[in-house]
């Protein structure tokens, strides 16, 4: 057990559903487990969502204030993590001093986190930091077009935070080798899991949902993801499957394409809802026949995993994983779903494969929930980052 005390900074937070929500409530769980008082510093709830930090974090100080957000309700864009960021900085200054402070991107948040513990440094014991790279912003940005200034600018921004981290939690090896070249050290591999309570073959089926078979897509559809891929590809699953059906679940810059894509396909082929907690995400996939998740290659995000596809496999469903990255290699070497190049034809053969193999076998179902529990449940990986942020409190 230790009393250490940790301080986490971090835009986003339980109650929103996003890979980073789910890794942080399991770190922030298992630093609990070991005897830390931790204090979380996050931003106010989206609207429509109620924080209920007591049953998501128990035993932990949940400090929120108030944020811009974008369209879509998230916490994106140079406005908006402005709005998050100076607050931060205050907020950080004046608390109680900490023994480790723990950071999550944008990489302008740990450059905050850099100078306030700095400053903080100056007077009584050094206030040391952990930066969770969950990805490379810099590169993000490069891949999608943004002008060279604001490159430069970011990757200025984010090799300050990193370099000045006394540890970086990568949650891959890509990641990991890219941020070390940009002078993180030293850099800790923690995969993202997923939580294996809530995403399990065991549980309810939403009422709403398709009475035919049916692909599900949870989660949030940006450019980076490019899920428009599956919409596209309905048009030829449509043809092969007679009454297919494709649920999108989430939110995004890729909406208003996949409403546009619906549009001009049979009514009811694509249905798009709004974002859906955890709970109701894990009901989702567990009635339909198989699951999708993409990476749109050269964005940047060819090392990612997304957790997409643990939570569809906790639930004992198929994935079919359209792009790059290590998920890919675990989807085919064990068996536990599809994955194929980012094009619409392979997609599409994909996607009818896993229909016509519709219903799964239990066996089947068990057998990729099992990989998962073994491999990447959250508690597990929680467990690891939070043994990584202590080791730097000694």
């Amino acid at each position: 057990m230790t009393s250490a005390r940790v301080v986490l900074v971090s835009r986003i937070f339980a109650p929103e559903a996003a890979a980073a929500t789910f890794r942080l409530t399991a770190l922030v769980r298992a630093l609990v487990s070991r005897g830390a008082a931790v204090q979380v510093l996050t931003s106010a709830p989206p609207p429509g969502r109620a924080a209920q930090d007591q049953l998501d974090v128990p035993g932990a100080e949940v400090e929120r204030a108030p944020v811009l957000r974008d369209a879509s309700g998230y916490v994106r864009g140079y406005l908006q993590y402005l709005s998050f960021d100076v607050p931060a900085a205050v907020r950080l200054l004046v608390t109680r001093r900490p023994d480790v402070v723990l950071v999550e991107p944008p990489p302008t948040t740990g450059a905050v986190v850099r100078v306030v513990t700095g400053l903080r440094s100056f007077v009584g014991q050094p206030v040391p930091y952990v930066y969770y790279a969950a990805d490379v912003w810099s590169d993000a940005s490069a891949s999608v077009g943004a002008p060279g200034v604001v490159v430069t600018v970011l990757r200025a921004v984010e090799r300050f935070a990193l370099r000045g981290a006394a540890q970086v939690l990568a949650v891959s090896e890509g990641v990991a080798d890219r941020v070390r070249e940009l002078g993180a050290d030293p850099v800790t591999v923690v995969p993202n899991g997923i939580d294996t309570d809530v995403f399990s073959p065991h549980g309810p089926v939403p009422d709403q949902a398709p009475t035919v078979p049916f692909l599900v897509y949870a989660g949030t559809a940006s450019e980076w993801q490019g899920a428009e891929i599956f919409a596209a590809a309905m048009r030829e699953v449509a043809e092969r499957v007679p009454g297919a059906r494709l649920v999108f679940l989430g939110q995004g810059s890729s909406w208003p394409t996949l409403h546009r894509i619906a549009g001009e396909l049979p009514a009811g082929t694509i249905e798009l809802r709004p974002l859906v907690p955890p709970e109701e995400a894990a009901a989702w996939q567990r009635a339909a026949a198989g699951a999708l998740v993409s990476i749109k290659p050269g964005l940047g995000y060819d090392f990612a995993y997304p957790t997409k596809v643990l939570a569809a496999l906790a639930c004992g469903t198929p994935v079919v994983y359209a792009g790059p990255g290590p998920a890919s290699a675990d989807l085919r070497e064990a068996g536990l779903g599809e994955a194929v190049e980012y094009a619409v034809a392979p997609v599409a053969e994909a996607m009818v494969r896993i229909l016509d193999a519709h219903p799964s076998p239990d066996a089947d179902r068990a057998r990729r929930a099992a990989w998962v529990l073994a491999h990447r449940s959250l508690a597990r990986t929680g467990a690891e980052a939070a043994a990584a942020v202590l080791a730097v409190s000694d």
